[in-house]
């Protein structure tokens, strides 16, 4: 009797003991979180969590995706955690990623969170080749994920080589072209510098606006045979059902969109659609794995209520949402234009200033110049003032010789010359004596004009010295006013700091009329889409031209060949599917 309730006692003691909670990671597109779960969590406790954690409020598109038996399946909302087929050992690990596509990414994806990791999944996914993307339109997405990561083009900073390390185009296609990668990247900052303006989140959406007309985009793929046994693909994805061959999974040969279905039913590993079209043959297929059989219906079911939801009216949920969103991107563009003006008015002063700075310099080379011209107008003058001394020297003795002359004419004139060979001689002696006093005069009267025109150039020498004390004097005070010119600017540039202390302090109101600018700012955004849509596919056009003569034509996979042939036809996702369906 004590050993059976010593028994007991231990028995109760290590239920006790048995852990209560179990560890899960879960990792998404760019982050890994660590949460600590009860063991009677359903999968919506857990989902729930990792929801509130990310701030994710459009939770229909997401799943907590893991991996069993080479298999992919989903953890389902009303079953317990651990009943499902996930590893025993901790911590268990899920993939937080979009279980369900959009239509339209910019009508239905309202968070940017949402936009966020819905970019980051489709960016991995053509990375990997899940899904095909011709080449010029992988170089036009690298670019807006450039514009993504790195913001606006700086060729300043964004110099020859910084993308040197980044994963931006399938390997597929740097495979297909003889192309270096400085030659890819220079196609793809040519692109990038387009893209000046956008915000993360608008590069991000640009992104996901391309991608969402890619054939393969949110598609998943499912071996299956019919009922005569022939392998076939089936596609499940937003739009509807369609069925493949399996080496061409651009095009499908049958489409069955979700609002021409009546029914889908399955038993017994078979399925089977019924469209609404009683005309139409029922189509029956099936796949030999069950797993694959559930969450190819659990894909079904939730592609078709999504289906169904956007054609009805939004939510009071989605309506709140969409309305916030609005206000949100009203208030980040208010807050883009007032950092633009200020970007505007700072690079304006700093232009202003590098003006005055060069004026400045202008003006003391001005200067210079004119101090050095001022010295040498002054050497000019001293030389001119000494060769007119000189020259004024000079006269003063020749006129001496003159009067010198004259005197001994004169001397000899008055002595009496008795002979009259003496006579003569001495008229010979007076003749060459007056020619000797006439050359002298002569020479007198140049020197003395000379001496003239020399002080007549002293004169203009000072004056030229007067002006160009002048024009120094003027250039001293320019130089003192662009001094505080400058003063001013650089008090204007450390004045612009407070200014976004008052700005920041701004509120906003957002009134019936504001929102109704928004939206006729918003229908006009979408006329100039169009026009833009019309001139990107220009430009992939001349893209497509421009490589083409590099490309090697060995290396094309089915996918390039079937992707031109529907090309060369005119075929695009939704053409073919209005075909076939």
């Amino acid at each position: 009797m004590a050993g059976a309730i010593a028994s007991r006692m231990s028995f109760s003691s290590l239920k006790r003991k048995q852990p209560k909670t179990f560890t899960v990671r879960i990792v998404t597109m760019d982050a890994e979180m660590e949460f600590s779960c009860e063991v009677k969590w359903k999968g919506k406790d857990l989902f729930d969590l990792v929801c509130r954690t990310l701030g994710l409020r459009e939770t229909w598109f997401f799943g907590l995706q893991y991996t069993i038996k080479d298999t992919v399946a989903w953890l389902k909302m009303d079953k317990k955690v651990l009943d499902h087929d996930v590893p025993t050992e901790e911590p268990v690990t899920f993939h937080f990623l979009a279980k369900f596509y959009p239509e339209n990414a910019e009508e239905e994806l309202v968070q940017e969170i949402t936009q966020h990791l819905f970019f980051l999944q489709v960016k991995k996914q053509i990375l990997d080749e899940k899904i095909y993307c011709p080449p010029e339109a992988s170089v036009l997405l690298a670019s807006y994920a450039v514009q993504a990561k790195y913001g606006d083009y700086d060729p300043n900073v964004h110099k020859r080589g910084f993308l040197a390390q980044e994963e931006l185009l399938p390997k597929r296609v740097i495979n297909l072209y003889q192309m270096t990668p400085e030659m890819w990247e220079e196609r793809i900052t040519a692109w990038y510098a387009e893209h000046r303006g956008r915000a993360r989140d608008e590069a991000e959406m640009e992104y996901l606006k391309i991608a969402q007309d890619l054939e393969m985009y949110g598609v998943n793929y499912f071996a299956i045979r019919n009922k005569k046994g022939t392998e076939l693909l089936l596609g499940v994805d937003a739009l509807g059902l369609h069925i493949y061959d399996p080496d061409n999974r651009l095009t499908p040969k049958i489409s069955f969109p979700w609002n021409e279905i009546r029914n889908i039913s399955y038993s017994d590993k078979e399925f089977t659609i019924k469209p609404l079209d009683k005309k139409i043959d029922v189509f029956k297929f099936n796949s030999s794995k069950l797993r694959v059989n559930k969450l190819i219906l659990q894909l079904c079911i939730g592609n078709h209520d999504l289906f169904m939801r956007r054609r009805k009216a939004d939510s009071l949920e989605v309506q709140q949402m969409k309305a916030q969103a609005r206000e949100e991107k009203a208030r980040k563009q208010m807050e883009r234009q007032r950092l633009a003006r200020e970007k505007q008015m700072r690079e304006e002063a700093e232009r202003t200033r590098d003006e005055l700075e060069r004026r400045l310099m202008q003006l003391k080379e001005e200067a210079t110049m004119a101090s050095e011209a001022l010295m040498r107008s002054e050497e000019t003058a001293d030389l001119l003032a000494e060769k007119a001394q000189i020259t004024e020297e000079e006269a003063k003795l020749l006129a001496q010789k003159a009067a010198e002359a004259e005197q001994e004419m004169q001397r000899i004139k008055a002595t009496a010359i008795r002979t009259e060979e003496e006579k003569r001689l001495m008229e010979q002696k007076v003749l060459e004596a007056e020619m000797l006093a006439l050359k002298m005069a002569e020479e007198s009267e140049r020197r003395a004009k000379e001496a003239d025109q020399l002080k007549q150039d002293l004169q203009e020498a000072r004056e030229s010295e007067r002006r160009a004390k002048q024009k120094l004097l003027e250039i001293t005070s320019k130089s003192s006013y662009t001094q505080s010119v400058n003063s001013s600017t650089t008090a204007l540039s450390t004045d612009l700091p407070s200014f976004n202390l008052i700005s920041e302090s701004l509120s906003f109101d957002f009134k019936d009329t504001d929102m109704k600018r928004l939206s006729m700012e918003i229908e006009k955004e979408k006329v100039e889409y169009m026009e833009k849509s019309k001139h990107l596919q220009e430009q992939l056009n001349e893209l497509k031209t421009e490589i083409e003569a590099l490309k090697l034509k060995e290396r094309e996979t089915a996918l390039d060949i079937l992707h031109n042939e529907n090309a060369s036809r005119g075929n695009s996702k939704h053409n073919t599917i209005k075909k076939v369906s």
